[in-house]
């Protein structure tokens, strides 16, 4: 069982509960949450609230998360947009809004489940039954490049190419304001944030290295397009470096207050465009590339016309 506290910032009056909680934990579906409110789970000051609660400044939240019960992972006929397949490795373009793995009220619809229905029985059992194929994930809300192992051998070393950083991975995204620099270097150290578990943050202290590398690809006068190389790959790392610098991702609702003037943006304008590693079974460097979701051209073309 998971218990947490969270203080309401003024940003946040207002908002509702089950979709403040839903924020603050991406990988927990919405639905989830209106169940276990209805069960007194979730209090507000001490007392329980139903999820269309108004949130108000300084409220208190309380959090009680009960342990997963053992739920079987099913696959689903999910189409996958496939960049590269054979029989160790599938890389593919996960789509905006998919988890990448079942987690707590989470169990179908994710990209687990279009895997497993895909590969069958042909996926890596190292990270087990919640997990499989699963070597590196990225975010809800982010698009993009994926690796998924087929067997244990292919997942082993995969993984030491990510450990060791030796994996190629570019991102592009837009960020708001307009960056100074042509190209630069963030580095600092990311662990939890002390204040909200759900959100990481740069800690000296406490945290692990990160370095991001970024270079600008065009200016739109509010807004700039970033390529992002990564020379470590920790949790939020790039949303938590350019938040640092006071260039949230357009969109990020959980390092940022998230407001755009862009209705149709879902959660952080990210993409893990390139992914380049070293094939586990024939040594060969292989490189892919996940075009652009349609969501981000449209953006890319409004802001163009705005600039002009």
């Amino acid at each position: 069982m998971q218990k947490d506290t969270f203080e309401v910032l003024s940003e946040q009056e207002g908002e509702r509960l089950d979709k403040y909680l839903s924020t603050i934990y991406p990988d927990i579906s919405r639905s989830f949450f209106q169940r276990i409110l209805k069960d007194n789970q979730i209090l507000v000051n001490d007392k329980p609230q139903k999820a269309n609660y108004r949130l108000k400044t300084d409220d208190i939240v309380d959090v009680t998360i009960p342990d997963a019960v053992q739920t079987p992972i099913l696959p689903q006929d999910i189409p996958l947009d496939i960049l590269y397949e054979d029989d160790d490795v599938l890389v593919v373009n996960k789509p905006k809004g998919m988890v990448v793995h079942p987690s707590a009220g989470h169990y179908s619809d994710t990209l687990v489940n279009a895997i497993m229905y895909h590969c069958k029985d042909s996926l890596s059992g190292i990270n087990g039954e919640i997990r499989p194929g699963i070597v590196h994930r990225i975010d809800m809300d982010t698009t993009g490049s994926l690796i998924v192992c087929k067997n244990d051998e292919s997942h082993i070393k995969i993984s030491q190419q990510i450990k060791n950083h030796s994996c190629n991975r570019i991102y592009v995204g837009i960020v708001t304001g307009n960056i100074k620099e042509d190209e630069g270097t963030i580095e600092g150290a990311i662990g939890r944030n002390p204040n909200d578990r759900k959100k990481m943050a740069i800690n000296e202290k406490n945290g692990k290295p990160a370095i991001t590398h970024y270079k600008v690809l065009e200016r739109f006068g509010d807004y700039t397009y970033v390529q992002f190389k990564l020379e470590t790959g920790r949790t939020h790392q790039i949303r938590v470096h350019m938040a640092s610098i006071h260039h949230p991702l357009l969109g990020d609702q959980l390092y940022s207050n998230g407001k755009s003037r862009f209705k149709d943006l879902q959660g952080q304008c990210l993409h893990a465009r390139t992914i380049g590693f070293v094939h586990p079974r024939t040594g060969e460097y292989m490189e892919f590339n996940a075009p652009l979701p349609k969501y981000f051209e449209n953006l890319l073309k409004v802001l163009y016309n705005m600039s002009k």
